[in-house]
């Protein structure tokens, strides 16, 4: 069937809801004030961020702690006490390792939130972190990312894009050309929105098990508005525009050559359903790339249900991120960031680095090495530790190095564990790895030219 053959009202079903997911996930906003570019989900997650203040970490607490306990009752219950809530069940019934990670996230959630037990879980610099900053962004960045996610999903925007750029994300990446919109809103909102748009796709049968594994790990990029962050903490703010560039180049290399080793190539190639998605990506005779492409569109957008599915997906979305997610980065967050601030552990696994540094001829070679794999507990933890290193030129390899290793437990790793993208922490960590090895040589290179 061709476009011109479905009502008017089917047009608008595709049209109106797309042009709305893609000005609020992927339209960039300038703040006046201080130049910083970021999207309209990130204004409205700012805007209630600022609204409930403090409340936020007692309401984080509250809602890890309901996850747990549900957890357990259901796990009481046993496996058929929620066969006629399917959401519930998908929700609550887990297998033990995450039964106890949930408890665990809601013990620590408490410890912070009241300061009872050991400094070392609820100090500012680790469980603090995590419930009184990290979990304040999530929770406003869910409810919205979560509620209108069904913008981008369900309307065809991602069948039009998918038809668009096949011919690209097939040969460069092994990948749907329905994967670009996964990096494009992380790259301008944030790598959870990338994160939580593969697990939805992968579990509506569009991504293989491969495919959502190197989506979720390569292209849920680290947002503008994040590494403006982290640039200016390693004092470098005025290098932004060859500082991400730089990542960009190091981002895209290790994009090609990633799905292409294990643990990613060894990925099973089938789909988490029994039947895959709609996903045919030949273009027939009777049509061009772009008419196919948007008359797919239009026949997923005219097959649209109305509003009340569309708010009751969103808040499932919504419960979903919030209760699968948030109890994931409390506990594993809070365990990464211990050994990170108050264990020698990573300045140890770091050390193999400085003769690797000191070829490079990189300055500060055994200061840099600390910051190395420190990036795997929290992403802001290299420029942190790194900001007090007197050489730029380290500074910066340090700044591009900690966005391009992508994988950090206190977020996309939590929260890729959390997801059902088939990764395990073995692989996020091998995969950390890689990236490093990789993205340190062509990050090294360029900082060469530049200072």
């Amino acid at each position: 069937m061709k476009a011109r053959n479905f009502k008017p009202s089917s047009h608008l079903l595709f049209i109106i809801p797309s042009l709305i997911g893609i000005f609020l996930f992927m339209y960039p906003i300038v703040d006046i004030e201080d130049g910083a570019v970021t999207i309209p989900i990130a204004v409205l997650a700012t805007w209630l961020q600022e609204l409930l203040g403090s409340y936020l970490s007692l309401i984080m607490m509250i809602i890890i702690s309901i996850t747990a306990i549900a957890t357990v009752l259901a796990k009481i219950a046993g496996p058929n006490s929620l066969d006629k809530y399917p959401f519930f069940k998908s929700l609550f019934h887990v297998p033990p390792v995450w039964v106890v990670t949930r408890v665990l996230g809601m013990i620590f959630a408490i410890m912070v939130y009241f300061q009872i037990g050991p400094q070392a879980i609820i100090s500012e610099d680790t469980g603090g972190l995590l419930l009184d900053s990290l979990l304040h962004v999530l929770f406003a960045v869910f409810l919205f990312a979560g509620l209108f996610l069904p913008l981008l999903l369900n309307y065809g925007l991602l069948e039009l894009f998918g038809t668009l750029l096949t011919k690209i994300m097939r040969p460069l990446f092994r990948l749907p050309g329905r994967s670009s919109i996964d990096s494009l809103a992380s790259w301008l909102g944030d790598g959870t929105i990338g994160v939580l748009l593969t697990s939805k796709q992968y579990e509506e049968g569009y991504y293989t098990k491969r495919e959502a594994a190197v989506i979720g790990t390569t292209f849920s990029v680290v947002s503008i508005t994040f590494s403006l962050v982290v640039i200016e903490q390693v004092g470098l703010a005025d290098m932004f525009i060859p500082f991400y560039l730089t990542v960009a180049l190091a981002g895209f290399i290790a994009a090609l050559i990633m799905p292409r080793i294990p643990p990613l190539s060894r990925k099973m190639n089938t789909y988490v359903t029994e039947e895959a998605g709609d996903i045919s990506e030949e273009v027939p005779d009777e049509h061009n790339i772009f008419t196919y492409g948007y008359t797919q569109a239009v026949k997923r957008g005219s097959k649209a249900k109305g509003l009340t599915d569309f708010f009751k997906q969103g808040g499932q979305n919504i419960l979903d991120m919030w209760m699968g997610v948030a109890p994931i980065v409390m506990a594993l967050g809070t365990i990464a960031l211990v050994i990170a601030e108050f264990t020698p552990f990573f300045t140890w696994l770091g050390m193999p680095f400085i003769p690797l540094l000191e070829l490079m001829q990189i300055p500060s070679a055994q200061a840099a090495s600390e910051t190395i794999l420190v990036g795997f507990a929290d992403m802001f933890l290299p420029a942190i530790i790194g900001a007090s290193i007197e050489s730029e030129m380290t500074r910066f390899i340090i700044a591009c190095l900690s966005v391009t290793q992508l994988i950090y437990m206190s977020e996309v790793g939590g929260l890729l564990l959390g997801s059902k993208v088939p990764v395990n922490l073995t692989d996020l960590f091998i995969i950390f790895l890689e990236r490093t090895i990789i993205t340190l040589p062509i990050i090294t290179l360029v900082a060469h030219l530049l200072f």
